[in-house]
């Protein structure tokens, strides 16, 4: 089984909201794979379903960001789940708005919801894709940024990118983050 985590805010006037981009990615992915209906359970809501023959639950923390940890964590112990089977999807400053890229480990880089998924879990060695929303120019204005609503012209690459994610990931779910992060620049660079 594998947990794949969506981080962002619970609250309705957030979700629109750049930082809750990994929302929005898991909740299209458990759209388009047929996933059970989302229900509560472990400090967030979470939908069930099989991608590439692989088990996924789905979880979004209902916790806030900032203690998204609690809700993975609360999760993966149920499971007995390791760290490397954990998968978190975010929003991601430093890549160009739609860019995405997937590793394994890393630090936090100022995020929250990966700062407490660390403290949590008592490692970073879990996945993440890292989805960009691109940096406004200086440090300042980050916080804005980050928490303020996309625009009406993000549309034109956030809508592909997300159906790009969803339909790539069967390729995630086998563990091939490269071929992942290669569908999802070509059907992108499709809609571009």
């Amino acid at each position: 089984m594998q947990l794949w985590v969506g981080l962002g805010n619970p609250e309705p006037g957030m979700a629109r909201q750049r930082h809750n981009i990994g929302f929005m990615a898991i909740d299209v992915i458990a759209q388009r794979h047929g996933f059970s209906p989302w229900r509560q359970r472990f400090k967030g809501v979470v939908a069930e379903g099989s991608i590439a023959g692989e088990k996924i639950l789905a979880l979004k923390p209902l916790t806030y960001m900032n203690g998204s940890g609690e809700s993975v964590q609360a999760a993966a112990a149920f499971y007995k789940l390791p760290p490397e089977a954990i998968t978190a999807f975010h929003d991601e400053l430093d890549l160009v708005p739609g860019k995405v890229r997937v590793k394994r480990g890393g630090g936090a880089a100022g995020h929250n919801g990966l700062r407490s998924m660390d403290r949590m879990l008592g490692t970073p060695e879990y996945w993440r894709v890292r989805l960009g929303i691109g940096h406004p120019g200086i440090k300042e204005r980050v916080m804005g940024h980050v928490l303020g609503d996309f625009a009406k012209v993000d549309k034109d690459w956030l809508v592909p990118l997300l159906d790009a994610v969803a339909e790539a990931a069967p390729l995630l779910a086998a563990g091939k983050p490269e071929d992942f992060m290669t569908k999802v620049a070509l059907l992108t660079q499709e809609d571009a």
